[in-house]
C-alpha cells in the first residue's frame, strides 16, 4: 500500500514548498530524490559516451544505460530489451513508427483509423505523411459517457484502414480504453496497431505482449524520470524489417563512400548519442514504482478520482466530463464551471498554491466535440492525497463567491 502520509518527503519539490497542491501530473510529473540522486551520481562518477569507449567509465555508463532498457522491458512486459527503443518522448515515438511503418508501407488511399480522444502528438505525425502519401485519416466518435463508440468503430475498421492509432487513456476525459481487445478486434481484420500509452504506463500495470500491440510508446517524465526520455516498443516482426528514422552515428555498422550499413535494432532507431543520465534515471523511476507496486498505485489514484469526482459534484455550476463508472476511468478528472473561463480558474487556483491545467490539453477535436474551447484538469499522482483534493473543492467554493457571490 502508499504510505499517503510519508510518501511525499520523497519528492525534494514539497519540502521546499510545503504548501504546494500540485494536481497537474498528466502534463509532468514531481522527481522522487531516487532519481535526482541516479541523474546526479551519473554525472559525478561515471560521465562518458556509450558504447564506443574502450575505458572503464565509458563501460559502466553503457552498462547502466542498457540495465535501464531491462528494467523498461520487463516492467513492461516485453519480449526483450531488444524491443525497447529509447526517444526523446512519446510523441517522438509515434514519429518513429509515422515515417518508418507508415511513410513506407502505406499507399494513397490507404486509411489510417484514430479516434476523436486523441492527443495532438497521435494525429499531426500522421497527418503530415498523409498529406505526403495521399492516405485519409478517419477518427472514431465517443459516447456521451466519453467512451468509444462500439458501432462508430465497426463502421469504419474497414479493409482500407491499413493502421490502428489509439490512446490507452485519454489526457482529457480520463477514460480507459480496452487496449487489449482493441488491439484483437484490428488484428482480427488484418490491422496492426499503435498505443499512446503515455497516461497509462504511470498509473496502471502495462503488458504489451499480452496486448500483443505492434507499437506501444509513452514519456519518462510523467512516471518520475526526467524529461527528454521516451520510449517506443516495437514487436519483433518490425525491428529487422522497418528502416531507420533519422541517421548519424551510432546506429551504423559500416559506412562507405558508397553504402552505409545499419546496426540492428534497437540501435538502428537510436542515432546520436543518447540522453543517457535521462535513461539511467528512467531506471531508477522504474525501480520506485516497482517498489510502490503498480497495482497499489492505480488503486489510490482510484480512490482519489472517486472523490474527486464526489467533491465536484458538490461544486454549484460544475461539469465534469469522461466517464462516471471508475472501471472505465482513471485518476485525470476534466471539468469546468459555469461563467468562468477554465485560464481564470487556473490563474486564481494558482494564487492559493494550486497547480491545475487549463485549456485544450493538446486535444482540440475533443474539445470540438465537447462543444468546448477549454477544460481544468486535474491529474493527482502517488504524492496526493484527499486532503489535497479537499483544497482544491475549498479554493473552487471561494472562486465561486468571489465571481457570483454564493
Amino acid at each position: 500500500m502508499i504510505n499517503k502520509n510519508t510518501i511525499k518527503k520523497d519528492f525534494p519539490i514539497f519540502k521546499a514548498n510545503p504548501k504546494l497542491v500540485y494536481l497537474d501530473s498528466a502534463a509532468t510529473t514531481q522527481k522522487p530524490q531516487a532519481v535526482i540522486d541516479a541523474l546526479v551520481k551519473h554525472y559525478e562518477n561515471t560521465n562518458a559516451n556509450i558504447h564506443r569507449g574502450i575505458y572503464e567509465m565509458s563501460e559502466q555508463a553503457t552498462k547502466h544505460y542498457e540495465e535501464a532498457r531491462a528494467k523498461i522491458a520487463r516492467f513492461i512486459g516485453a519480449q526483450g530489451a531488444r524491443n525497447i527503443i529509447f526517444t526523446r518522448n512519446t510523441t517522438e515515438a509515434v514519429n518513429l513508427v509515422a515515417q518508418s511503418f507508415a511513410r513506407h508501407h502505406l499507399k494513397a488511399g490507404d486509411e489510417i483509423l484514430l479516434t476523436v480522444m486523441e492527443h495532438h502528438s497521435n494525429i499531426v505525425p500522421w497527418y503530415l505523411v498523409a498529406k505526403e502519401k495521399k492516405l485519409k485519416l478517419r477518427f472514431v466518435r465517443i459516447t456521451s459517457d466519453g467512451t468509444l463508440d462500439p458501432k462508430d468503430l465497426v463502421a469504419k475498421a474497414t479493409k482500407k484502414v491499413k493502421l490502428a492509432a489509439f490512446t490507452h487513456v485519454s489526457n482529457v476525459l480520463g477514460t480507459v480504453n480496452p487496449a487489449r481487445d482493441l488491439v484483437s478486434f484490428f488484428h482480427a481484420r488484418g490491422i496492426p496497431a499503435l498505443i499512446d500509452g503515455a497516461q497509462a504506463v504511470p498509473h496502471m500495470s502495462v503488458d504489451v505482449s499480452a496486448m500483443d500491440c505492434d507499437f506501444y510508446a509513452f514519456s519518462g517524465h510523467k512516471m518520475l524520470a526526467p524529461t527528454g526520455i521516451g520510449v517506443l516498443y516495437m514487436k519483433d516482426k518490425y525491428l529487422g524489417s522497418l528502416p531507420p528514422f533519422l541517421g548519424g552515428g551510432e546506429m551504423i555498422r559500416s559506412v562507405s563512400e558508397t553504402n552505409v550499413v545499419f546496426a540492428d535494432a534497437p540501435a538502428k532507431f537510436e542515432a546520436g548519442t543518447p540522453a543517457i543520465e535521462a535513461a539511467i534515471a528512467l531506471g531508477a523511476a522504474v525501480d520506485y514504482l516497482e517498489h510502490i507496486g503498480m497495482k497499489n498505485i492505480e488503486r489510490h489514484e482510484k480512490e482519489l478520482a472517486q472523490y474527486t469526482l464526489e467533491k465536484l459534484r458538490q461544486v454549484p455550476g460544475v461539469t465534469v466530463y469522461g466517464p462516471t463508472d471508475m472501471k472505465r476511468r482513471s485518476g485525470a478528472v476534466a471539468f469546468n464551471l459555469k461563467g468562468i473561463h477554465p485560464h481564470d480558474i487556473a490563474s486564481l487556483l494558482d494564487e492559493q498554491n494550486i497547480a491545475v491545467r487549463a485549456g485544450n490539453h493538446c486535444a482540440m477535436p475533443l474539445h470540438k466535440f465537447l462543444g468546448v474551447p477549454a477544460t481544468c484538469r486535474i491529474s493527482p499522482y502517488i504524492y496526493n492525497t484527499k486532503k489535497d483534493i479537499g483544497v482544491l473543492y475549498d479554493a473552487l467554493g471561494d472562486i465561486n463567491k468571489t465571481m457570483f457571490g454564493s
